[in-house]
């Protein structure tokens, strides 16, 4: 098989500027220092609407195309008004998400093209916790379960390679799976 047969492979991921990307910030690792920001404003109740429009890397400053704002609720069964997913269900998609680009881009990277990748994922959480009702009992997620349905050109074994990969680099699989220290403070 020549250059000209190998099948090109399109999962809309750009390979080679993310490994050139790689490349500049191995040579200059200051400018992979970013950091991450958003802000989030109380509405009413439970409800509360967090808006994400920059963030600093590479040196500098930037600001995203567009403004993003995500409201976050609880829903009815808790005296709320159900204006948005709950926090931990954005968790929850924030995972899913991390872990389903990574599987993108590994599977690029690897010459595997996708058809289609679908993500289910549970987490489950006594609030006995959160309520007070029980102090011995965590307030977060007793487990997460993702599970893929993914349609590629590959065997099993290697759709499994690439989401080992995806999970081995993803940030926010990091951020859920390992303590974060976080500081909390009142202006």
């Amino acid at each position: 098989m020549t250059d000209t047969d190998t099948p090109t492979v399109d999962n809309g991921v750009n390979v080679e500027a993310l490994l050139g990307a790689r490349q500049a910030l191995t040579d200059a690792p200051q400018a992979a220092l970013f950091q991450w920001r958003a802000s989030c404003e109380w509405v009413n109740g439970t409800h509360s609407r967090s808006t994400v429009s920059g963030f600093s890397g590479l040196g500098e400053e930037h600001t995203h195309r567009q403004e993003f704002v995500l409201d976050a609720d609880h829903p009815e069964v808790f005296a709320s008004q159900d204006n948005g997913p709950t926090p931990p269900e954005i968790v929850l998609g924030a995972l899913a998400s991390c872990l389903t680009a990574g599987v993108a881009t590994v599977a690029t990277n690897r010459g595997v093209q996708l058809r289609s990748v679908t993500a289910t994922i549970e987490g489950g959480m006594d609030l006995q916790g959160i309520l007070g009702i029980d102090g011995d009992v965590r307030n977060g997620f007793d487990g997460i379960k993702v599970t893929y349905d993914i349609d590629a050109d590959a065997p099993k074994a290697d759709i499994e390679a690439i989401v080992a990969q995806s999970q081995k680099r993803s940030a926010v699989f990091d951020i859920v799976a390992n303590p974060t220290t976080i500081h909390v403070e009142v202006t």
